[in-house]
């Protein structure tokens, strides 16, 4: 029985005995119940969280971003909560090479600006949008799945995101606004994605109707 200390705690106790110039430091992460490995990977997964054995391995980034020491300590508390026991062990340490030259780290564009930039570029009567969210990693489906529910999301084969659709005026689909709001909540979790828009529809007119249906692959979308 591995001793329930608070992951947040080891990781505090962990990041004071760093040194001043840590750029990253490996973690491994042992359950005390294995059974819950894989639902402590789905609460890392936007950490880019990999299996080793029977153990959890993620990487801090001293930089910040979606793997960073807040970020880290978020998805730790996480943990905490939902009384999910883990071990918390330091496997290695990158530290700053003063003789290299720093090549700026590659910052994630949020999710809801690349929704208004996607907008930005439709004609100004579009009325009905097929869409895609794409995600990083196949762990982050279920809270981004549950983050989105207003979108409606329907799982994509072929591709680690959902369709959903988008109204402009009245319809099936889900308001931009709402839709905004619901990548905003990605954002805020530090889950990276992308979307995109399908196909668009301009200056229809709904009589009888919720609105315009898609064909793809035999299926109504």
């Amino acid at each position: 029985m591995l001793t329930a200390v608070k992951l947040v705690d080891q990781w505090a106790a962990l990041e004071r005995r760093l040194p001043p110039d840590w750029e990253t430091v490996a973690l491994r992460l042992t359950m005390e119940q294995p059974g819950e490995l894989g639902e402590a990977a789905r609460i890392l997964g936007p950490m880019n969280v990999g299996h080793v054995g029977d153990r959890l391995a993620v990487t801090v980034r001293r930089a910040g971003g979606a793997s960073g020491p807040e970020a880290a300590r978020r998805l730790f508390a996480r943990l905490d909560r939902g009384r999910i026991w883990c071990v918390l062990e330091q496997e290695a340490i990158g530290t700053r090479d003063a003789d290299a030259e720093r090549v700026p780290e590659r910052q994630a564009t949020p999710v809801a600006e690349m929704w208004e930039a996607a907008l930005a570029e439709l004609p100004s009567g579009w009325s009905d949008l097929l869409c895609l969210l794409e995600l990083g990693s196949s762990a982050l489906l279920p809270r981004a799945a549950l983050l989105c529910a207003p979108l409606n999301p329907t799982r994509e084969r072929g591709t680690v995101g959902f369709t959903f659709r988008c109204a402009s005026r009245t319809g099936y689909g889900v308001s931009p606004e709402m839709a905004r709001r619901c990548f905003e909540r990605l954002d805020e979790e530090g889950l990276e994605g992308t979307v995109s828009v399908l196909r668009v529809v301009s200056d229809t007119d709904n009589v009888a109707t919720q609105g315009p249906v898609w064909y793809v692959g035999g299926k109504a979308l």
